[in-house]
């Protein structure tokens, strides 16, 4: 198990990638949503609207689960986050929701009053996750030990994703 000063884990979690946040919901079945986040160095912050379907299923049950991988076909790697999560709120969770916010909207986006004021509005929690299980992935170890790096000679053998 890797933590969160690996290095690998460090790199999606410091960068502007696009995570998916699952959670249980009433009936059993996992909801799983793409969610902006940012990293502190301890905790990962997410931010959400109170009415969201993650929001209210984190607030009868608290564990979730969070990955986040570079989709890249030709160098597939990631880390997942399983732990509990507990929901921010009032001048706690606009700053938070503000330096996530800052990470994926530019200067200008965030200027502009039909963009910026919408997204603060929106976003009226964050979710602070605790993680207590952090598992790291890197096809392209796997590629040099187990496959003696026939996927880095031949980009080909990989089929493109669609974006």
């Amino acid at each position: 198990m890797a933590s969160l000063q690996d290095s690998l884990a460090k790199q999606l979690l410091e960068g502007r990638y696009i995570a998916t946040f699952a959670t249980e919901n009433p009936n059993g079945s996992i909801h799983m949503v793409a969610v902006w986040y940012w990293f502190d160095g301890t905790s990962v912050f997410v931010a959400t609207s109170s009415r969201s379907r993650k929001a209210r299923n984190l607030q009868s049950k608290s564990t979730m689960s969070l990955m986040i991988d570079s989709r890249d076909a030709q160098a597939s790697f990631g880390v997942t986050l399983a732990g509990t999560a507990q929901i921010l709120t009032g001048d706690a969770s606009k700053a938070k929701n503000a330096e996530i916010h800052r990470k994926y909207l530019s200067p200008a986006a965030l200027a502009d009053p039909r963009v910026g004021p919408v997204f603060a509005g929106w976003d009226n929690i964050t979710v602070q996750v605790t993680p207590t299980s952090v598992v790291t992935w890197d096809m392209r170890e796997a590629d040099r030990q187990v496959f003696g790096s026939a996927f880095e000679r031949n980009p080909g053998y990989l089929l493109q994703l669609e974006r």
